[in-house]
């Protein structure tokens, strides 16, 4: 085995990558795709991508005669790894071949890493599975069918919202001008705009403003420009007449939107544009071949309105016993306790969800 910066992956390797992630079964998440990987090495400096390969000692140890396997990582301190693009990778795990008999810990130690945290481990990661500490719902929009069998679920099971939701289309058609969709926007000037609305949407809601961050920034103006089957920046934009107002940034493979950074203009907020949005992605993304598009973990009303079924993502770390495993675990295990208790107690996450909404109205800046 040996682990290379992501940028000193060969043709051959990557290749490779695509090939076993192929034979994997698993959807077509492209958050998981060399792609993805190659784009975090762009902006994090420690992120590292550890191949292994068959050998005729066992996969870590010995000969080798051929991939046979990926972990994409960045690297901490004291040998603390994590997920590759951890905080923003909504999708997490190893490429490797089915049925490749290898040990977690043993994976680990010829890294070099202690432990190796992940929030949003795929499911059926058999490898990293058995470490997990919560289990989350990632929500998904199917319309492997088309379009219109989604339309006609949705009708069923939900009449009301989607006969509200159209009637509020018709309306912002008629106030503010012509209502158009474009699913592949390339104008980056709107994806400049997305990210201002999604900033003071983080303010707004008392939530860490991710795009404050300027490697977040920088992956998703990369991943913008970013052309592959299996990953491709797709920037869909709602316009009423010539001006935007909702918008979405997210990664496509040829099956699977993984959705990754929606907004839209407050101004418009009454004719509910990010639901006008999803369903206008959904249409647009079924006739191009998308049969999923897969909203991520977290509960939101609009997921619940929208969704067609639910995935499971993963958090916790895989450790190797040690003083380093130590550190991870007094650094994170208390704190994903305490989310966990306040997350299945409804009054009490109410109350926390308030208090983070007051604390960002009181850091928005006074207006004149």
């Amino acid at each position: 085995m040996r682990v290379v910066r992501p940028g000193d992956l060969g043709a051959g390797d990557i290749e490779s990558w695509r090939e076993l992630r192929a034979e994997s079964g698993a959807p077509a998440h492209p958050f998981m795709e060399p792609e993805f990987a190659l784009a975090v090495g762009r902006v994090r400096p420690h992120a590292r991508v550890a191949l292994i390969s068959e050998e005729a000692g066992g996969p870590v140890s010995g000969q080798s005669v051929g991939p046979a396997g990926f972990l994409p990582f960045e690297r901490g301190r004291f040998g603390h790894g994590r997920a590759i693009g951890f905080g923003v990778s909504d999708v997490q795990g190893a490429v490797l071949r089915p049925g490749l008999p290898l040990d977690a810990g043993e994976l680990l130690r010829a890294c070099g890493l202690s432990a190796w945290e992940f929030d949003n481990l795929e499911e059926g990661q058999g490898l990293f599975e058995p470490a997990a500490a919560r289990s989350y719902a990632s929500y998904v929009i199917d319309v492997g069918g088309g379009y219109e069998s989604y339309e006609q679920a949705l009708r069923a099971r939900s009449p009301k919202f989607l006969r509200t939701t159209l009637a509020k289309e018709r309306k912002l058609g008629r106030e503010a001008g012509e209502v158009r969709f474009v699913l592949d926007e390339r104008d980056p000037a709107v994806l400049r705009t997305l990210m201002e609305w999604k900033s003071a949407q983080y303010r707004r809601t008392g939530r860490r403003d991710r795009f404050a961050k300027r490697w977040i920034r920088d992956l998703a103006e990369f991943l913008f420009h970013t052309r592959a089957p299996g990953c491709s920046g797709l920037l869909s934009v709602l316009y009423a007449g010539d001006r935007p107002v909702a918008a979405h940034f997210g990664l496509r493979s040829r099956t699977v939107l993984s959705c990754w950074f929606p907004a839209y203009d407050p101004g418009f907020a009454k004719f509910s544009p990010g639901l006008i949005l999803h369903l206008r992605m959904a249409r647009a993304g079924a006739d191009d071949g998308i049969g999923m598009l897969d909203m991520g973990r977290g509960a939101a009303e609009y997921k619940d309105a929208l969704k067609t079924g639910e995935l499971t993502v993963y958090e916790g770390a895989s450790v190797r016993p040690g003083v380093g495993a130590a550190l991870q675990w007094i650094g994170r295990e208390p704190s994903r306790r305490a989310h966990g208790f306040v997350r299945n107690r409804p009054r009490l996450a109410g109350l926390a969800q308030r208090g983070l909404e007051r604390a960002g109205r009181l850091r928005e800046p006074k207006r004149p």
